[in-house]
């Protein structure tokens, strides 16, 4: 089970939007300590239930001098940095053995989720999202190389469970929230209860999206 805080670590089978759903209440880190497969183990379960499209949300925290704390980042592409890829051994028969990433966030559903956002005024923005292995916050000197490389936010799961779903084929929508900021002139500290207490207020604003997005899919 998921042994941070916040994460409940239950899984929820039931309908929104007259559609059937399966959602994780928390997920499982690699930095608590689990393997590449353990972390993704529950998409493998959702490709073997006939599950097409995954929505995956995180706290991230903002590199880009454009965003604010609280933001919504639809995730339009990820840079992999885990020291272990969640692909690697023996392959599933679920994908090729040399995946192709382009397009790994579904582009129609991105711009669905924007035109759900400009109907209802919620605030969103684009970036690329950073996948580190944590447990740590990022040094300010980590937060501006992660900008340089293309970076808009940095956070500490997601990467792995996208990777599997679309090597399985399924298509992937993603959504930071952004809870802090980094890499800036003025440092920011930051503490886990702020980052959550940041989650929760945008929390139902992302909701909102997520549930237009799925009744519009029936």
């Amino acid at each position: 089970m998921s042994t941070v805080e916040g994460h409940s670590g239950k899984l929820i089978f039931g309908k929104l939007g007259g559609v059937d759903i399966l959602a994780m209440q928390g997920r499982f880190h690699y930095y608590e300590g689990y393997s590449m497969k353990e972390v993704t183990f529950p998409v493998r379960v959702m490709y073997e239930l006939g599950i097409k499209t995954l929505f995956v949300s995180n706290a991230a925290g903002g590199m880009n001098p454009d965003f604010k704390i609280g933001d919504l980042m639809i995730i339009t592409d990820h840079i992999n940095m885990f020291p272990e890829h969640p692909l690697r051994g023996k392959n599933f028969p679920t994908g090729p053995r040399f995946p192709d990433m382009h397009a790994t966030y579904d582009m129609e559903l991105i711009n669905t989720a924007t035109d759900i956002a400009k109907e209802k005024n919620i605030r969103v923005t684009y970036g690329v999202y950073v996948g580190v292995q944590g447990p740590t916050f990022e040094t300010p000197a980590e937060y501006k190389m992660y900008r340089l490389i293309g970076g808009d936010a940095v956070g500490m799961s997601t990467v792995p469970e996208v990777i599997v779903a679309h090597h399985c084929g399924i298509r992937t929508f993603g959504v930071s929230v952004i809870t802090d900021l980094g890499g800036f002139d003025v440092p920011v500290e930051v503490s886990h209860e702020e980052v959550q207490e940041a989650a929760n207020k945008a929390q139902p604003l992302m909701t909102e999206i997520m549930r237009e997005m799925i009744k519009r899919a029936e």
